[in-house]
C-alpha cells in the first residue's frame, strides 16, 4: 500500500496538481478555435468543406499514404474497411480478443465473424505466430481464398490492433497472412504518430483506420480516417461513406447502398489544428514516458515501453503488475485517491454476444487482462 502512495504521490508531482487526475484529456493549444470560427463563418459545418480535405491530405503526409478517407469515428472506419478488403456477410475475420469492443462491432456490423486468436506479450498486440498456428490447423487454401475448415467459412481479413499505441509485429504477421491470402486492415485506432520499422503504422497493412475520439492523442471530439496506398480502394471508400452517391450537377444517383460516414467540416476544423501540433504532443508524451520508467524502474514496477524497431505514440502509458490481487490494489488505491487508472478491457470473448466465437487457448491476453493497467497519460502544460 505504501508503494502505491508513492506512485500517488509522483504522477500528481508530474501533473502539478493534487486535484483529480483523469486518465486522457486534449490539448487545446493550439489554432482550435481559431479554425472553428473560420468554419463557422464559411457556413460550410457539414460534410462538404475545406478543412475535410485539409484533414484528408494531412493525414496522408502523416502516414506517407496515397489516400485518405475522412469518417465520422474510427469504428465506422474499420467497418468500411473490412468492406473494401473484401469481408462478405458470413465470412470471418481473425482478430484479438484484447482489445476495444468497437473492433469486433466492426466485424459483427459487416455480418462477419471474429475469430480470437492470442497477442503477444511484449506487444499486447495479435500474435504472428498465434495466427500462422491457428492456420496451419484450421485454413484449407481454396481457388477463391482461405477458409476455415471447422467452420467452411471463409476468412476474408485480418485486423490486428495496435495496443495503447504500441506497434504489433507486422513485418511476421504480414508474411503469414500473405502465404493465406488474407489481407491485414491495422486498427491504428491508438496508434496515431507510432512507427514499426520507420514507417508510420496504418499504412502497412492494406488499409489502415485511426480514431480522433476524444480521448486520443490527437482528437476532433468524434472522428476517424481510413488510409490506404490503394488509391482505388481510397476512392471507393469515399465514395462508400458518402451514400454511394455518383457525382452529378443536380441529380440524386445511387448505385449500391453506403454508408453516411462523412466526417463534418466542423470536426475536421479541430481535427486540423491538432494535427499541426501532433509532434507536440508526441515529444510530450514520450518525455513523461521517460520519467514514468525511471520512477518505477526504482520502484521495481514494470513500465511498458517500445519494443526495438518501434516508435510508440504512449497514448496510454501501462505498468504490468504481478498478479490480478495486486492490480486490483493498485486500482482501488489510486482512484481512491483522485489519481485515474484503468484496467485493461475485459477480453471479447467474455462478452455475452462474443462467447461462442472461435478462439485459442489465450494464454497471454488472459495473463495480460490480470495484469495491465493504464496510468495517468495526458500532455502536459
Amino acid at each position: 500500500m505504501s508503494e502505491f502512495k508513492s506512485v500517488i504521490s509522483f504522477v500528481q508531482q508530474q501533473f502539478k496538481t493534487k486535484e483529480f487526475i483523469p486518465l486522457h484529456v486534449p490539448t487545446f493549444s493550439g489554432n482550435e478555435k481559431k479554425y472553428l470560427i473560420d468554419t463557422i463563418d464559411s457556413t460550410f459545418v457539414s460534410s462538404v468543406g475545406a478543412y475535410v480535405d485539409q484533414f484528408e491530405s494531412m493525414m496522408t503526409e502523416i502516414t506517407k499514404t496515397k489516400k485518405a478517407v475522412a469518417v465520422v469515428n474510427g469504428t465506422s472506419g474499420i467497418q468500411v474497411a473490412l468492406r473494401l478488403a473484401g469481408v462478405n456477410s458470413n465470412d470471418e475475420v481473425i482478430t484479438q480478443a484484447l482489445t476495444f469492443v468497437a473492433t469486433i462491432n466492426a466485424i459483427a456490423y459487416n455480418n462477419a465473424y471474429p475469430i480470437f486468436l492470442d497477442v503477444d506479450i511484449d506487444t499486447m498486440g495479435l500474435s504472428p505466430k498465434a495466427v500462422e498456428s491457428f492456420l496451419e490447423e484450421f485454413g484449407d487454401l481454396r481457388v477463391d481464398g482461405c477458409y476455415n475448415k471447422k467452420t467452411n467459412r471463409k476468412i476474408s481479413a485480418c485486423v490486428p490492433m495496435h495496443t495503447f499505441g504500441f506497434p504489433v509485429h507486422l513485418n511476421e504477421l504480414i508474411q503469414v497472412c500473405s502465404k493465406w491470402g488474407i489481407p491485414v486492415i491495422e486498427d491504428a485506432a491508438e496508434s496515431l504518430g507510432s512507427e514499426y520499422d520507420g514507417k508510420p503504422t496504418g499504412s502497412i497493412g492494406q488499409l489502415g483506420v485511426f480514431s480522433f475520439n476524444g480521448n486520443k492523442i490527437a482528437t476532433c471530439g468524434g472522428g476517424g480516417v481510413i488510409v490506404t496506398n490503394d488509391i482505388l480502394l481510397g476512392e471507393k471508400g469515399k465514395y462508400l461513406t458518402t451514400t454511394a452517391k455518383i457525382p452529378h450537377p443536380f441529380e440524386y444517383v445511387h448505385d449500391e447502398i453506403g454508408y453516411n460516414f462523412r466526417m463534418p467540416n466542423l470536426n475536421a476544423a479541430l481535427a486540423c489544428a491538432q494535427l499541426e501540433q501532433l509532434d507536440f504532443f508526441m515529444v510530450n508524451k514520450r518525455q513523461l514516458a521517460l520519467e514514468y520508467k525511471s520512477f518505477f524502474d526504482s520502484k521495481g514496477l514494470n513500465f511498458r515501453t517500445e519494443n526495438e524497431n518501434t516508435k510508440a505514440n504512449y497514448w496510454l502509458m501501462c505498468l504490468e503488475l504481478e498478479n490480478k490481487i495486486e492490480r486490483d490494489l493498485f486500482l482501488k488505491t489510486t482512484n481512491e485517491n483522485g489519481v485515474m487508472t484503468r484496467p485493461i478491457w475485459q477480453l471479447m470473448f467474455r462478452l455475452p454476444m462474443y462467447q461462442h466465437c472461435q478462439r485459442d487457448e489465450q494464454k497471454n491476453a488472459i495473463y495480460l487482462e490480470e495484469r495491465i493497467v493504464n496510468i495517468p497519460s495526458s500532455v502536459r502544460g
